[in-house]
């Protein structure tokens, strides 16, 4: 366990050996022969002053037993029957159990994570239903051209980053547009609360209104400003839960937050097919009560975001006062690992600076691209494929929905295990190759002209492959930066190179293509391929690091990579992190 630099050290005890009868305000010396069969392991979090024990004293015995190098106890602070904690000038401690964490980790995937999860369902609801639109009428009563239709979905990834564009049909000048992905950072100027409930209500109100457009002008700039609305909340959700929860508990909960766009892709197919069926009995087309029925939800939810999100974990809600000392105690001591002690409401100029000329940087975000050109295209694209596969509108849509449930399943599973194993990697590499062969499996049986059961069949391996590489890449990123204005810039950069993926993937399905679109799966496929080079070698990368690391200041490492940090006051804070492989 880690004693932080500073006048401030932390101390981890038995509780099992604390006498009963003790008193929390005594410095007495303490009799650690008295052991306690009715109180559980407990971490006793202690503040000692400028004027008491120095921190190079309490030794490798206190932390194994209570007793300090000197052999005096008079530093540790007893808890009786009851969590009882008292604030000096000279003391000021907390007391917390394992059970106490559990049950505070527990309400934040219930009452935070679950929530979130559900506004990224609606969000990405609202950006994939155009697929499901196209082929309930949209095409045929705007009169999009195959082209058009794939200028709706750029729109969209457009005004994810800073880019050129020729002129379309309706502009005669070049465009630039903002580099939206940097308003992750925006999580860290911004309170929480009211930043992701404008963010919900923009894109409630945006997708709404596409269902009252006549002409594909109107419905590219919505589908632009969309985009900005969506750019602002989405890819920034990660480093907000990351203020929540430890670097070994993130990938779970991305996996929740980000299962939610399978689960929203199947949720919309299955929707899509009702409003397509009861659409075709009344005068309102179906793609129009499509986007009305998806884009208002979100304007109400919008409501509840605002008083329902927390700023930090002192001002969640549903904590009573002790679970928010707890929720913010148990982050205390992995944040003393932080280049900024894990202090700081505002922005690092210089961490940011550093950020940006790190090449591990760019691993993450070269896998977060080509994975984006899978992720993008097909989810837009299935209905249409499973259309020109011979099926009905109707069937279209419905079979659309279980290869995303499957995905939903298995990105859950492989977040709960790459926190338990503490590794990125290996997981990232193996979906990779999933992905790959679903997506090669499509493309062998399109060139072979073999059944469309086959194509089907690759469709499931193709969909949890890139969703669940996906969460992992967004995790590894912000678990391999060690302060949150670093963690805040690698997510957008993450996203700012990553979202240029959809530009490809957008453009991998023209009408020429159909019905096998060979190329397209054919690219989809060597893209993942891409993923797992990747992957390895930033794994290799970061071995050699940590490695070096331990070299230099005799750092032991535990697990698949991710060290034990220096005990002495006097390292620096970014010799003692150690990369998560």
């Amino acid at each position: 366990m880690k004693l932080p630099s500073g006048s401030e050290s932390y101390a981890l005890r038995d509780a099992s050996k604390i006498p009963p009868d003790s008193d929390p305000e005594s410095e007495d010396d303490i009799p650690l022969d008295r052991p306690r069969e009715d109180l559980d392991l407990a971490y006793e979090l202690k503040t000692l002053s400028k004027n008491s024990t120095k921190p190079s004293a309490i030794t490798d015995s206190l932390l194994r037993d209570g007793s300090g190098s000197n052999g005096s106890d008079q530093d540790v602070v007893p808890s009786g029957n009851k969590r009882r904690y008292s604030v000096s000038t000279t003391h000021e401690f907390m007391l917390y159990t394992p059970d106490e964490e559990q049950a505070v980790t527990r309400k934040l995937d219930r009452r935070l994570v679950l929530f979130v999860a559900g506004l990224y369902l609606l969000s990405f609801l609202d950006r994939s239903n155009i697929g499901n639109a196209r082929i309930a009428g949209l095409s045929q009563d705007l009169k999009l051209s195959s082209s058009q239709y794939e200028w709706l979905l750029t729109a969209f990834y457009i005004t994810y980053v800073l880019v050129r564009f020729p002129g379309v049909n309706l502009m005669a000048h070049q465009i630039r547009y903002i580099l939206f992905e940097w308003m992750t950072l925006l999580y860290r100027l911004i309170p929480p609360h009211i930043y992701i409930a404008v963010c919900v209500a923009s894109w409630g109100l945006i997708a709404s209104l596409q269902s009252v457009t006549n002409s594909f002008s109107a419905m590219l700039i919505l589908r632009a400003l969309l985009g900005v609305s969506e750019a602002a909340f989405g890819p920034g959700v990660p480093f907000y839960l990351s203020f929540f929860y430890k670097r070994d508990e993130l990938a779970l909960r991305t996996g929740l937050f980000i299962s939610a766009a399978p689960l929203a892709t199947s949720f919309a197919s299955s929707l899509a097919w009702v409003i397509t069926k009861a659409g075709k009995r009344n005068q309102i087309s179906p793609w129009r009560m499509l986007f009305l029925l998806e884009g208002f939800p979100s304007m109400v939810v919008a409501v509840f975001a605002w008083y329902w999100i927390p700023d930090s974990p002192e001002t969640a809600r549903y904590l009573i006062q002790r679970e928010k000392e707890v929720a913010k105690v148990r982050l205390g001591i992995e944040k003393e690992h932080e280049s900024d002690g894990g202090k700081g409401k505002g922005l690092n100029i210089k961490e940011i600076l550093t950020t940006l000329v790190d090449p591990k940087c760019y691993f993450t975000a070269a896998m977060f691209f080509s994975c984006n050109v899978a992720f993008s295209s097909l989810p837009v694209f299935l209905p249409t494929i499973l259309e020109e596969m011979g099926y009905s509108d109707l069937a279209a849509h419905g079979l659309s929905a279980p290869p995303y449930l499957l995905a939903f399943l298995v990105v859950l599973g492989t977040a709960s295990l790459s926190d338990r194993f503490r590794s990125r990697s290996t997981f990232v590499c193996f979906h990779a190759l999933l992905g790959a062969l679903g997506y090669s499996i499509i493309a062998i049986a399109g060139w072979r002209r073999a059944s469309s059961t086959w194509r089907y069949i690759g469709i499931f391996p193709a969909a949890a492959g890139f969703f669940s590489a996906i969460s992992i890449i967004i995790t590894w990123t912000i678990n391999n930066q060690d302060s949150s204005s670093k963690k805040g810039t690698g997510v957008a950069m993450l996203n700012i190179i990553g979202q240029l993926g959809p530009l490809v993937g957008t453009k991998l399905y023209p009408d020429s293509d159909k019905p096998f679109y060979v190329r397209g799966m054919s690219i989809c496929a060597a893209f993942m391929l891409a993923v797992c080079l990747l992957s390895w070698s930033l794994r290799i990368v970061l071995q050699r690091e940590n490695s070096r690391r331990n070299v230099l200041h005799s750092t032991p490492t535990d697990g698949d990579g991710e060290g034990l940090v220096s005990r002495t006051e006097k390292v620096n804070r970014y010799q003692q992190f150690r990369y998560m492989l």
